[in-house]
């Protein structure tokens, strides 16, 4: 019985739609999801700070909870750190960029795609190198503001509209069909967006195409865990205990009653150039 946890990392709580997908497809198994609430959001910071942060919390679940695998559960991170995680970390890495990329190639059929995400991973190229299909429109749209709302529990007024009619105006002029919330926080804004650039677009998410790829890969490589019964999950946060029990719980639907709280100057000193 191969039972060792999974961990799940983002910036603060937009990983916790991943964790949930997780959590269904992968019942048995225990997972421990970590939020940098103390550092959010990546999206703006330099590449090299979100790498530096992704390696700090990969390390610490590898050295203090022993995880079998690593879920980089945030698109900025995916974009700017997992190449560098997927050769420094001694157990398989999973993003989401890929995932999400195939889901909305799948489901597009006037094969024209909206990708909503933050500044930096607009400015990685990361999504740009991945959609390589020739008879493809992919518009890229950098959605700055939209993460903060979403950590102040804030996923529908009349404030998050009025951005996202401003933000979203060069995809809904486009004429998409499909819109690709690149960033692992925007699914909880999914009916502000929806009402935005209206019903009939398919908005399309990474979360159960990344847990799908976490189950093919734990059973692929003989990881899975079959005990009877279901496993557990595990909190841990850079910031406020309860404000990220009581948010999160809000935010995903998760009963989050526990969080382990790590100081960032804890995790600079002991994880900081593994």
């Amino acid at each position: 019985m191969n039972c060792g946890s999974v961990g799940v990392f983002d910036s603060g709580f937009g990983g916790l739609s991943i964790l949930s997908a997780l959590s269904d497809l992968v019942p048995k198994e225990d997972l421990i999801y970590f939020g940098d609430t103390q550092r959010y959001p990546y999206g703006p910071r330099p590449q090299e700070d979100v790498r530096e942060f992704a390696s700090q919390i990969s390390w610490f679940l590898v050295k203090e909870y022993d995880v079998k695998m690593v879920v980089v559960a945030c698109n900025t991170a995916s974009a700017a750190a997992l190449e560098h995680l997927r050769e420094s970390i001694p157990v398989p890495v999973i993003g989401v960029i890929d995932a999400g990329v195939r889901a909305a190639q799948s489901v597009t059929v006037n094969r024209s795609i909206g990708v909503m995400a933050t500044v930096g991973t607009v400015a990685s190229g990361a999504y740009q190198r991945c959609f390589s299909r020739d008879d493809l429109l992919v518009i890229y749209q950098s959605c700055p503001g939209l993460v903060e709302f979403v950590e102040r529990g804030e996923t529908y007024s009349e404030e998050v509209l009025i951005l996202l009619r401003a933000l979203l105006e060069p995809i809904i002029r486009s004429r998409v069909d499909t819109v690709l919330l690149a960033c692992t926080h925007y699914p909880f804004l999914s009916r502000a967006i929806s009402d935005v650039v209206g019903r009939d677009v398919c908005l399309v998410s990474s979360a159960e195409e990344t847990a799908f790829e976490v189950s093919t890969m734990l059973g692929g490589e003989s990881r899975e865990c079959d005990r009877d019964g279901t496993g557990s999950i595990r909190y841990v946060s850079t910031g406020d205990s309860l404000a990220f029990s009581q948010l999160g719980s809000q935010l995903s639907g998760l009963a989050i009653e526990s969080v382990r709280h790590v100081d960032v100057e804890y995790l600079v000193a002991n994880y900081r150039k593994v």
